[in-house]
């Protein structure tokens, strides 16, 4: 194949293209993987509007599922015909965050859509092949699969590898998107009591269906003092899925005491600091984690519940459109309130 279709950003916050480029080659120890299914996500509207590093011109696109059309040389796990996924961080796979399963912070990383052309293409390069990539069992449909790629497995590690999750608790999770809804379905399967938080009535409606035990409309009411009244005392654990001051100080805020606060909403600002309530973090000793992604190596626990059918990431799925319906919604992503993931399969005209 000489040629593939994607979408070009050449400017921060202009019009994406969707035309035609070179296709890619498999470097020595990746892969190129056709793409089947590929979300679209809010992170990639930062990257879109300038909060990321990107060489122009670029393709966006950071959650994906395919199959395997072309194995660089040193390749050995993977073969044409593969069906695959990958966690949006890619590690080098030598250093020793790599070496001890922790790729998600490996130093060397590489991130389709971000540090490397993305999957809003017909096919995308994935490095460090026998690191990075993920078979899917026949029974996960490749929607399923990325949508797996940055917001589920970014709420499944973070509830479960970060604030450790235990049945029973209370979890407040503050944003119904993607990965807040991913959120409040892993917090229900691991039999927490699930409080969801957001400003669009169908994101809430949503949550319900996934098993939220309560709502709260976020209209200018005192989120934190709802939470307090609904839990007795504060959520053992929060988390912001939006990413902003404001979402983020009401997260923390919603804990009872030694609570656990998770970030996995981006928090972009000029300096790169974000005012937290730090006072109530010491009086109240509560732990302040990041999660950043999901390794590799830490899929298949995650996949186990998915074929059991556990869990259901296909549900989260709101919609699938082209490349060209998903230019005009990229731009968007900051003020759209989808109840759930929209995805894109690029062989769509």
């Amino acid at each position: 194949m000489d040629a593939v279709r994607a979408m070009i950003m050449d400017a921060l916050a202009e019009p994406l293209e969707v035309r035609e480029v070179e296709s890619p080659t498999a470097p020595d120890g990746g892969v190129v993987v056709e793409v089947h299914a590929t979300g679209l996500c809010k992170s990639d509207w930062h990257a879109w509007v300038g909060h990321d590093d990107v060489a122009l011109p670029h393709v966006p696109g950071h959650e994906l599922a395919g199959l395997i059309v072309e194995v660089g040389a040193g390749v050995q796990r993977w073969s044409v015909g593969d069906r695959v996924t990958v966690p949006f961080v890619m590690g080098c796979g030598a250093c020793e965050w790599c070496l001890s399963g922790n790729a998600q912070v490996c130093p060397d990383q590489q991130q389709p859509g971000f540090t490397q052309w993305g999957s809003f293409a017909e096919r995308v390069v994935l490095r460090a092949a026998d690191t990075n990539v993920v078979r899917i069992p026949d029974d996960v449909s490749f929607e399923a699969a990325a949508a797996l790629g940055c917001r589920f497995a970014t709420a499944y590690r973070a509830l479960t590898g970060r604030a450790r999750v235990q049945a029973g608790e209370w979890i407040t999770v503050v944003g119904a998107g993607g990965v807040g809804l991913s959120a409040v379905m892993i917090g229900v399967a691991l039999g927490a009591r699930v409080i969801a938080v957001d400003r669009t009535p169908a994101a809430l409606e949503a949550a319900k269906r996934l098993g939220a035990e309560h709502v709260v409309v976020a209209d200018g009411a005192d989120i934190p003092a709802a939470v307090h009244e609904i839990t007795g005392g504060g959520s053992h654990v929060s988390v912001d899925a939006v990413g902003s001051a404001q979402t983020a100080r009401d997260a923390v805020l919603s804990l009872r005491r030694r609570g656990r606060h998770v970030q996995i909403g981006l928090l972009p600002t000029d300096d790169g600091m974000t005012r937290m309530p730090m006072a109530r973090v010491i009086a109240w000793e509560l732990d302040l984690l990041g999660s950043h992604g999901m390794a590799a190596a830490d899929y298949p626990e995650m996949l186990s519940l998915i074929e059991s059918g556990a869990l259901r990431p296909q549900e989260l799925i709101e919609r699938i459109v082209g490349l060209r319906e998903a230019a005009d919604l990229l731009p968007t992503m900051d003020s759209a309130s989808p109840a759930g993931m929209t995805m894109i399969d690029p062989r769509r005209a």
